[in-house]
């Protein structure tokens, strides 16, 4: 396996109790079992802290912490206005999983690089993003809806899920997203593949 899990207490799991935004709006145990996923994928990782993981490597002035804290509070407000507009009932345990934990395994797919800035691993070429992060997900005992959203949320991903909180999580993510892909001037996914209409 690509992680040990790391359930016990101490530094490495205080430093992501400090930095993951919406903590409080889940129950106890679920509260446990998401700061045991991160602190597992960061504690089984090459990185020694946590704001030195990039979003991708392509764009290091972009913290991984400060985007998945992004995509929960637009997920988080996307979420409210699907309630609201849709008449929908979200379980928001689920949901809340779902957007702290999408990008859990990203720890174990970048390293630091010996030039500077940090390159894919190894494991970035075996398995794609999103598919480790499930696998670690399972392992704890999270729901099929959050491993199966996890798995698939990647814009290369083969398919992606067809539930509300599928829906939620990629808007969520590609608004976060774009920020940085603007930012080091390639194209944003909102422009991506389009025609014209």
């Amino acid at each position: 396996m690509p992680y040990v899990i790391d359930s016990a207490p101490g530094p490495k799991r205080q430093a992501v109790e400090s930095w993951l935004h919406g903590l409080d709006m889940v129950s106890p145990a679920l509260r446990e079992r998401i700061v045991t996923a991160w602190t597992t994928s960061f504690g089984s990782s090459t990185h020694r802290a946590i704001e030195a993981i990039p979003f991708t490597p392509a764009a290091q002035f972009y913290p991984l912490a400060e985007h998945v804290n992004e995509v929960t509070r637009a997920g988080m407000d996307l979420a409210r206005r699907a309630e609201a507009d849709w008449g929908i009932a979200l379980d928001w345990d689920e949901m809340m999983a779902i957007l702290i934990l999408h990008d859990v395994d990203k720890p174990l797919l970048y390293e630091a690089a010996p030039e500077g800035g940090h390159r894919y691993t190894r494991l970035f070429r075996e398995l794609p993003h999103g598919v480790v992060g499930a696998m670690l997900l399972k392992e704890l005992g999270f729901s099929h809806l959050v491993v199966s959203t996890v798995a698939t949320h990647a814009t290369n991903a083969p398919f992606h899920g067809d539930t509300s909180e599928a829906q939620i999580l990629h808007y969520a993510d590609l608004f976060a997203a774009d920020r940085a892909m603007k930012a080091i001037g390639a194209k944003p996914f909102y422009q991506r593949g389009f025609g014209s209409h």
